[in-house]
């Protein structure tokens, strides 16, 4: 006859007591683990916002500094406002200097010619001038060799590109015979943008 057989582990109990006492010692480990962590990455987020509230502050500060130089420079005589670098550009941009044109145009007339005044308007320059027609001689052939004078000066041509004959009349003073013209010297600046150039 068989006999049957059970075989008892006595030290069941105490193992599942020592794997308990160990999953608790790993979850204390876990706890502290994490609760460090927390500590350690809450300190670094302290020390972060610290940081940046203090450059906050600075840059801050910095930038009052400015805003009240600025007021300051802006209240002063030497403060130019973008409308008075505007203005200071276009006038540069539009000046003529006229010393050097009046000795030019003194240079490039001929004893057979007077100027006897010019205006300048609109940015046209209007020469009026007179001369003695003498008898054989093309009337308009004095005319043609001063504008083609003042042409081929560079002090005059520069702010003038283009210089044209306008009208002439002709007057007889006793004897002699002679011719009034008007000429114009056209500014590179006339008719800018459909508008003709003010004084």
């Amino acid at each position: 006859m068989n006999q049957l057989h059970f075989t008892i582990n006595l030290n069941k109990y105490g193992e599942l007591k020592q794997q308990i006492e160990a999953e608790k010692k790993t979850f204390v480990k876990m706890l502290v683990f994490f609760l460090f962590a927390s500590i350690v990455l809450y300190g670094f987020v302290i020390y972060l916002n610290s940081n940046l509230k203090k450059k906050y502050e600075n840059r801050k500060g910095y930038l009052t500094e400015i805003e009240k130089q600025l007021e300051t420079f802006s209240n002063s005589s030497e403060y130019l406002s973008s409308k008075d670098l505007e203005r200071l550009t276009r006038i540069n941009d539009n000046r003529v200097f006229w010393a050097k044109k009046l000795v030019a145009l003194s240079e490039r007339t001929s004893s057979q010619i007077a100027i006897t005044h010019f205006s300048f308007k609109n940015g046209i320059l209007s020469l009026y001038g007179i001369t003695k027609l003498d008898r054989g001689q093309k009337e308009f052939d004095l005319i043609d060799s001063f504008i083609y004078s003042l042409k081929q000066n560079q002090d005059i041509s520069i702010d003038f590109p283009e210089i044209r004959f306008v009208k002439s009349t002709k007057d007889q003073e006793k004897d002699v015979e002679i011719l009034r013209f008007q000429v114009d010297c056209i500014s590179k600046d006339y008719g800018k943008k459909g508008t003709k150039n003010e004084d």
